[in-house]
């Protein structure tokens, strides 16, 4: 059975999840609006959830048809096969959108989505809370309902847990860092494994850690379960036990890849973290203040999601604490790529050649990443 598949993406995230997506020989990956639409197999299903850094979740398409009447909306999604998705009476949470459409009240799309999918199973559905998607529980199935122009479509979420709960991070600092945004400012700072990375703000490791499983080849996935493994109408358990069956996990402990902080709870959250990620023997986390941050042999890559400001600290120590990161760097990384993920312009605080990559969000937040290289001692 071929499947209409989309990874939902946060926002400036989407060619580096469609470029993920051709990692994996999907060649049918198509950028839009809220990620990358694609199209597979159960097999290619169960690659996308486990191999995805930068997805938040993986939605099939249950369907489209054009709805213009509250009644017709009952109708077609009473047609629908919700039967391949719910082994029992189902627990979910339906989002709608409507856009230029003449159905717009969104309580009323999901009202009618709900009386139809009862309708087709035979049994009443439990509601969950719609409104958080971060927040669903594992056993809570997502439909995603959206109506641009009339038209309709509806979906279902694949992956259960948000893909940015990895299973490794019980442990955590103050303002911590998706691990989705972290992969994914990795891909963007173009670091690949065999490269010297150093973060010398780590907090509890989030960076440091997802690179380390991509240079030891474990999966994003690899420790924790899906939806979509219970589906009756697809052999989900059997193709993603054939896609577990297909790792082969390495752990490589000569490229040294460094995080530091001042914090002594941040450390011990990151030591924890890399212990539960199965990646001690690739990381090293140190207790250091920044201006005894100590780099590997490089050059490498410094990356970093410094505070903003709006979080964690003020912005008046925090310019201090950027051109103090700009000496540091230049005293001790010459020659060393930077990536940083920042609130706003503190970065030019560092005076080092810096520009804007790529706009992001973290946690609502608008966010740049700035990429650049420390200049060599004997740069003029």
């Amino acid at each position: 059975m071929i499947l209409d598949l989309f990874a939902v993406v946060a926002p400036g995230l989407g060619d580096t999840c469609a470029a993920e997506l051709a990692d994996l020989g999907i060649t049918t990956a198509k950028q839009l609006p809220g990620g990358v639409a694609f199209s597979g197999d159960a097999r290619t299903l169960a690659a996308a959830n486990l191999h995805l850094t930068t997805a938040t979740r993986v939605l099939v398409r249950l369907g489209e048809f054009h709805a213009a009447a509250f009644s017709e909306l009952h109708a077609r999604a009473a047609r629908l096969p919700w039967e391949r998705h719910f082994a029992g009476p189902p627990r979910v949470a339906v989002t709608a959108t409507a856009h230029k459409s003449r159905l717009h009240h969104t309580g009323g799309i999901r009202e009618r989505i709900l009386k139809g999918l009862e309708e087709r199973l035979g049994c009443a559905p439990e509601l969950a809370a719609a409104d958080d998607e971060s927040d669903d529980p594992s056993d809570v199935t997502r439909v995603v309902v959206r109506l641009e122009r009339d038209h309709c479509t509806v979906s279902v979420d694949s992956s259960g847990d948000p893909l940015h709960r990895r299973g490794y991070r019980l442990a955590l600092a103050r303002a911590p860092l998706r691990p989705t945004l972290a992969a994914g400012i990795l891909r963007l700072a173009d670091w690949r494994p065999g490269e010297p990375l150093l973060d010398p703000m780590c907090g509890s490791g989030t960076l440091v850690i997802e690179a380390a499983r991509r240079a030891c080849n474990i999966p994003a996935g690899a420790d924790r379960s899906f939806l979509f493994e219970h589906w009756p109408g697809l052999a989900g358990a059997a193709a993603l036990a054939q896609a577990r069956s297909d790792l082969s996990a390495k752990t490589d402990s000569r490229i040294p890849l460094v995080g530091s902080d001042r914090d002594p709870g941040a450390i011990t959250a990151a030591r924890a973290n890399a212990e539960r990620a199965r990646v001690t023997a690739a990381t090293s986390f140190t207790l250091h203040p920044l201006s005894a941050c100590e780099p590997p042999p490089g050059p490498g890559l410094v990356i970093s999601n410094p505070p903003y400001g709006v979080r964690v600290g003020k912005r008046g120590p925090l310019r201090d604490l950027y051109a103090q990161l700009g000496h540091v760097l230049r005293a001790r990384c010459p020659g060393w790529r930077v990536a940083l993920l920042c609130g706003d312009d503190l970065w030019r605080c560092t005076d080092l050649p810096l520009s804007v990559a790529r706009n992001l969000r973290n946690g609502g937040l608008a966010v740049q990443l700035v990429t650049g290289r420390v200049p060599e001692h004997n740069a003029i």
